[in-house]
């Protein structure tokens, strides 16, 4: 048991260290996933300020009344 305990650790530590030695050595490559999380960061932004409103915010005034409403939603379907 301790085995392969130990050999599940140490496969972990490879991938670990493939992939740290892997970002360490990119260099157009950093850059290029700092754009992807920068533009899904405002994409999604976007997305929630203006295609999912609060609805509970607006049908409900309290946060009772707001956990109630969900309570009953999903209680009751």
């Amino acid at each position: 048991m301790h085995r392969s305990n130990c050999c599940k650790n140490w496969w972990i530590g490879r991938v670990y260290r493939f992939y740290r030695d892997g970002f360490r050595q990119m260099t157009v490559g950093r850059q290029l996933w700092a754009m992807i999380l920068i533009k899904l960061a405002i994409i999604f932004l976007i997305f929630k300020l203006f295609f999912f409103p609060d609805i509970l915010r607006s049908d409900y005034s309290t946060d009772a009344q707001r956990a109630q409403a969900v309570r009953s939603s999903l209680i009751n379907p």
